[in-house]
């Protein structure tokens, strides 16, 4: 019951205009994973037709833009309206082959984020593992694929590494070297970064300079919350798209009223 008065309120919230008000100086950028109809519950994975769905609400709602413009407007100081960008994290097959033909359709930006060491191999992941599930990584080609029909790429280390508790040489190496791995098979520079499970406890303060060392303008958690004006570009929050919203206008309401989920 408490869903559906949730969605309820979403819908008279983005159907009265009341969003304007309540998001109009700040961005908002979320986080998919998996997409695909297959089931789980580990809550990563978003059904083809739901987030088509999600794509179709922020069409209509938000200003979409690409994540590294909205880096740019940070850097700048310029006005924000309610610009909201698209990201995925890991680099799961499925956003090629499901994701991508979506945003065409509909003429939307996203930035994919992609683990370096993963990608064209058999690893599966621990999470995966723990469900007796194996999602197909993006291949090599597929990712420049991607790339080539104008998405951004950007850096997930190499090994989906936990920046919260490895060594500084290890957060090097995972840090400078996918940026060094993503640009020599792009062959374009790399500046988008987003740190591996997103919460706060996953990334030592300290190891931000690296980000910044490496040749990063960003550092993306997986965290709720929107970005205001005067957001550090190195502090963006994310809100991750789960099966817990049930639908666009509970993200909606939750993110109107800045109770999106946190990590």
């Amino acid at each position: 019951m408490k869903q559906v008065i949730k969605n309820l309120l979403g819908q008279s919230i983005f159907g009265s205009g009341l969003d304007a008000f309540l998001l109009g100086s700040a961005a908002v950028i979320v986080a998919f994973h998996r997409i695909n109809d297959t089931e789980d519950t580990d809550g990563l994975t978003i059904g083809v037709d739901m987030f088509e769905r999600y794509c179709r609400f922020f069409r209509r709602h938000f200003r979409v833009t690409p994540l590294r413009d909205l880096v740019d407007r940070l850097e700048r100081g310029r006005p924000l309206k309610r610009q909201l960008a698209i990201t995925f994290d890991d680099g799961y097959r499925d956003n090629f082959e499901n994701a991508a033909p979506v945003l065409e359709r509909l003429g939307l930006p996203a930035t994919f984020f992609v683990v370096t060491q993963w990608m064209g191999t058999d690893v599966v992941s621990w999470w995966d593992r723990t469900q007796s599930a194996n999602h197909a990584w993006m291949t090599w080609e597929q990712v420049r694929s991607l790339h080539r029909r104008g998405f951004d790429i950007g850096a997930h280390t190499q090994t989906h590494a936990d920046l919260g508790r490895i060594s500084q040489a290890e957060a090097t190496d995972e840090i400078f070297g996918a940026r060094r791995e993503l640009e020599e098979q792009l062959g374009s520079p790399v500046d988008l970064f987003a740190y591996p499970y997103g919460g706060r406890d996953n990334f030592l303060e300290p190891y931000r300079t690296l980000v910044k060392a490496a040749g990063f303008r960003c550092c993306c958690s997986g965290f709720g919350g929107d970005n205001p004006p005067g957001t550090d570009p190195f502090q963006l929050r994310r809100v991750p798209i789960t099966p817990w919203y049930g639908s666009p206008h509970r993200f909606g309401f939750e993110v109107a009223l800045r109770r999106a989920a946190l990590a």
